[in-house]
């Protein structure tokens, strides 16, 4: 196959002096040898996404390496001292988790940060997403980086850039960036040279700061001391989570926490799960091991930069069983918003948030109890950009997401597995004292609510081929929409890349006041909820499926669930997705 001249060009401009000599005979060897990962590796520049920038470690534009590090990182400081002009020294948090490359990758951004005169706090070790977003906030920074790449597999890394509420970049600061760093058309653009007075070490000081605000959200601390002996398994996924998650549950007070001691080894090789993602089953496979032997009540496992949560509890019959993302939220939405009227702290000026895929059940729960409910897109920054917007209007309870995301109290602006597992405990803990467990809770919520059950297929393509197929089939389901879906008519379409809501019984059409963003969503006759997106960090186009039915009985609760997932899989079939 022969290389695309523009591949080959920008190749070639890796052989020169201005790159190490590693780095030079990697690219020949591309050249020389393998044309595809030569393409996949220079094809185009990262990008920031819906996660900032994500990539494959190695050589090359497409790749996460110190030179595409170097160049996001200068142009991401020259945006900043176009925003904050008057601002002598420009502030910056950073942090990494425990992938490969991770912290050679923070150094990088720290030395090219000091280099153009600003002061940055780096943190001394591994330390979780949410911390930093925290210490943004705290130390009044203008920006910060978390070089990650959450659940991916090894090879990957990545860099998340935010903003100085603590939030993730969006528009129109994420697509700025990205001009400035495509004008950083050379590494000798790049101020590599770091300023060792400009680079401040901060670390424990940060820790108490953050703990003692996510232990100050506690609603049930007697619940707790009665139940202080609830058994709880967590893992860390050999990520950022392995300190501060047990010293969060044991400043709430519980005294029973056992560790997966395999897992609590920070290792970027992730050498105990085929991948270090809390929502695949297998991830959690160790931890319900060890659940077994020691009969205990709860499994909690974080991923890497300790972002997002994924549990397990004991059913009806004894068995542990995983919960999805949904599932999880319902459990959080539910119990806090209940302890919240309890406690006599809802005003009528509360609200939640969740985003267009996340399951409706959240909606209904947020009505039930007279708060209002925000919906965002897909991304945690788009919840962060909620609260931004309401900030000194009304008071934010917490948002979460299909993807194992939850944020509780506004401290923090990403998803927040910390406090979410020191609340998912309580809310065990609760449950508990009452002589229940956080199965009947979630019994209680579907007989109140309806049975809400959803799925997700990801198709995954990589490379520029892939990227061009998933393209392509967004543009196929907007020329060629369905009609009908498992033989259940398609009555709606919202399309987010047009912002329109359309009708198809009536044709009429209804801005969609979100940004533009490109989503699909094809509402059935029978209420079922479809959502195509492809995703902005992986090779992958995501359909998710929401589909309902009432729950007559608790008895009833697995031949209900069994039909809801018989029907989706009949309308994943009938979309020819299996």
């Amino acid at each position: 196959m022969e290389i695309e001249k523009s591949v080959l060009e920008r190749a070639q401009f890796w052989l020169g002096n201005n790159f190490d000599e590693e780095t030079r005979n990697e690219v020949k060897r591309l050249i020389d040898t393998n044309t595809t990962e030569l393409t996949d590796s220079f094809y185009r520049d990262l990008e920031f996404g819906t996660g900032g920038l994500r990539g494959i470690m190695g050589v090359g534009t497409n790749r996460m390496n110190k030179y595409t590090v170097g160049m996001a990182t200068q142009g991401l400081a020259n945006y900043l001292k176009m925003m904050f002009p008057g601002l002598n020294p420009v502030k910056m948090a950073i942090s990494h988790d425990s992938r490969n490359n991770s912290p050679f990758f923070a150094r990088i951004v720290a030395e090219v940060l000091s280099a153009n005169g600003f002061k940055v706090y780096l943190f001394e070790d591994l330390r979780p997403t949410p911390e930093l977003s925290f210490a943004i906030r705290h130390l009044g920074c203008q920006s910060g980086v978390m070089v990650t790449a959450s659940h991916n597999p090894k090879e990957y890394n990545g860099y998340k850039a935010y903003w100085d509420d603590g939030a993730q970049m969006i528009a129109p600061h994420d697509e700025n960036v990205i001009r400035e760093v495509q004008k950083i058309t050379s590494v000798d653009k790049v101020k590599w040279n770091g300023i060792p007075e400009n680079i401040i070490s901060i670390g424990s000081e940060i820790d108490k700061l953050y703990l003692d605000r996510i232990a100050a959200l506690s609603l049930s601390p007697d619940a707790i001391i009665r139940q202080k002996n609830l058994k709880i398994v967590y893992t860390p996924l050999h990520g950022c989570g392995r300190q501060l998650v047990p010293d969060i549950l044991a400043r709430f007070g519980f005294e029973n926490i056992h560790m997966v001691k395999e897992q609590a080894i920070a290792d970027g090789n992730f050498p105990t799960v085929k991948s270090p993602n809390p929502e695949e089953h297998d991830a959690l496979d160790m931890a319900i091991r060890l659940a077994e032997e020691i009969h205990a009540d709860l499994v909690m496992a974080t991923d890497p930069d300790a972002d997002r949560v994924g549990i397990a509890i004991r059913n009806h019959r004894n068995e542990m069983i995983l919960m999805n993302g949904n599932q999880t939220a319902a459990l959080l939405f539910y119990y806090m918003l209940n302890r919240w009227q309890a406690l006599g702290k809802l005003t009528g000026n509360e609200f939640i948030v969740s985003t267009i895929v996340t399951t409706h059940l959240l909606s209904e729960i947020a009505a039930s109890f007279g708060v209002e409910y925000f919906e965002c897109l897909t991304g945690f920054k788009f919840i962060a950009d909620v609260i931004r917007q309401q900030e000194g209007k009304k008071t934010f309870i917490l948002g979460g997401e299909e993807s194992y995301g939850y944020l509780i109290g506004d401290f923090v602006r990403d998803k927040d597995a910390i406090s979410a597992c020191a609340m998912i405990a309580e809310t065990a803990a609760w449950m508990a004292d009452q002589g229940k467990t956080l199965f009947d809770l979630l019994m209680e919520i579907y007989l109140k609510y309806g049975l809400y059950k959803e799925g997700l297929i990801s198709v995954t393509r990589k490379g520029k081929s892939g990227a061009e197929e998933i393209q392509q089939m967004m543009v196929n389901y907007r020329q060629t929409p369905p009609a009908e879906i498992h033989n259940s008519k398609v009555i709606m379409i919202r399309d987010y890349q047009l912002s329109v809501e359309k009708s198809l019984g009536t044709g009429q059409e209804r801005p969609i006041h979100q940004p533009k963003s490109n989503v699909l969503q094809f509402i059935l006759e029978d209420g079922s909820i479809i959502s195509v997106r492809p995703s902005g960090t992986e090779p992958k186009i995501k359909f998710y499926f929401g589909v309902r039915e009432q729950l007559g009985s608790p008895a009833d609760f697995e031949t209900v669930s069994a039909k809801l997932g018989n029907k989706i899989a009949g309308i994943i079939s009938s979309m020819k997705l299996n």
